[in-house]
């Protein structure tokens, strides 16, 4: 049985093996938590059964007019069973009355986000990949505020300037 819940208290590392498919870096389940309890909102999929989160998504917001959702993963165990769609649907109705609800995907995931009201616009960003299993928290911290590091590194394709995912 799938049960959501909106916390992470009580949650281990353990419960989170798994997820970040894909990811060449990928950050720890310790790092995982951490992503979840500095979230403003979580909405958590689990399998009560196996004592196993398989699902998670989380939002950062001001809650006075924006918020943006960084992630949205379902073990691949778990897709197809419409988790996903449950967890965009509860993370929504906590962020209801916001101006803006924003996130960035890949071009085939846009018509998922498309069912729930969302959609597609033009976006930018920057993808630190030396840090993407979560390494770079303690200079992030004692970086100052509204600059760019000269050597962080931005995704680009190999064939322009586009700033698109590959």
């Amino acid at each position: 049985m799938i049960t959501y819940r909106y916390t992470c208290e009580g949650l281990s590392p353990r419960q989170l093996e798994g997820f970040f498919v894909g990811w060449p870096d990928k950050p720890s389940p310790e790092t995982h938590l951490r992503l979840l309890k500095n979230s403003d909102e979580i909405v958590l999929a689990v399998d009560e059964e196996k004592g196993a989160v398989v699902g998670f998504i989380t939002a950062l917001t001001d809650r006075v007019l924006s918020a943006y959702i960084p992630f949205l993963e379902v073990l691949p165990a778990y897709q197809g069973r419409g988790i996903g769609s449950e967890l965009v649907r509860r993370l929504l109705a906590r962020l209801e009355g916001l101006y803006m609800v924003d996130l960035l995907c890949d071009e085939p995931l846009i018509a998922f986000y498309q069912r729930f009201g969302l959609h597609k616009a033009t976006g930018a960003m920057i993808r630190n990949y030396k840090y993407q299993a979560g390494s770079g928290v303690g200079s992030v911290a004692g970086s100052s505020a509204g600059s760019v590091s000269g050597s962080m590194e931005l995704h680009r394709r190999s064939e322009g300037r586009d700033g698109r995912n590959e």
